[in-house]
Parts: C-alpha cells; structure tokens; sequence
C-alpha cells in the first residue's frame, strides 16, 4: 500500500494534509480488514496522522526513532501498550501500511520472538 517515497501535501484530504500522494482513506480502510482483521476506529486514523505527520517533517526516520516518536506522543493513553492493542503486529510496521508510508530498515523481523 506505498503509494510515495516522499509524503506530499494533499488538498483532496483535508483530514489527513501530510497524507501521502495518492493515498485515500478509503482505500486504506478496504485494506485494513486484510491487514488488522478488525475495524478501524478513530484510535487507529489517529496514529496514521501522526506517522504522516513525522515522515512529512523527518527525512528517512529509522524504526527506532518512530517507536519512541509514537510511544512519547500516546504516552498519555498508554504509550506503547496502547499501540500494540491498536496494531498488534507493531504499530510501526502494521501504521505505516495503513498510511500508506515506506517502512523504515527493520520494521518487520521475522526471525525475532518466535521458534516456530
């Protein structure tokens, strides 16, 4: 669901003004079903914006950075437990999708936390 390397401002989604070029909100949410398996709520568009919003103001942000980024600015709903709730294969990973963002170097490890 990339849809542009660089976020560019948007006039068609006054919603959503960092949104990526040629991202809309409806197909991200015909998308989520497949990717989250639950509907999205207005807790899920809100860490979409923020991701939007940071890549549109930090050039090539690294995962590490991202995380602490979104756990300081939901810390006071739960930080990052309250992100794994809303995306619990990794709000980085699984809201950048949703947003329609490239996702930093290190995102998804599939080797990491598992034996099987």
């Amino acid at each position: 669901m990339l849809y542009s390397e660089q976020p560019a401002m948007q006039q068609n989604q006054p919603e959503f003004p960092h949104a990526p070029q040629g991202w809309s909100k409806e197909e991200a949410a015909a998308g989520a079903g497949e990717l989250l398996g639950v509907p999205l709520t207005d807790d899920h568009w809100e860490v979409v914006k923020a991701l939007q919003l940071y890549f549109a103001t930090h050039e090539f942000p690294n995962r590490r950075e991202l995380t602490d980024a979104l756990e300081e600015k939901f810390y006071h709903k739960g930080g990052r437990r309250y992100l794994y709730l809303l995306f619990p294969n990794g709000p980085v990973s699984q809201g950048c999708q949703l947003a329609g963002l490239e996702m930093p170097a290190g995102s998804i490890d599939k080797s990491f936390g598992s034996s099987v």
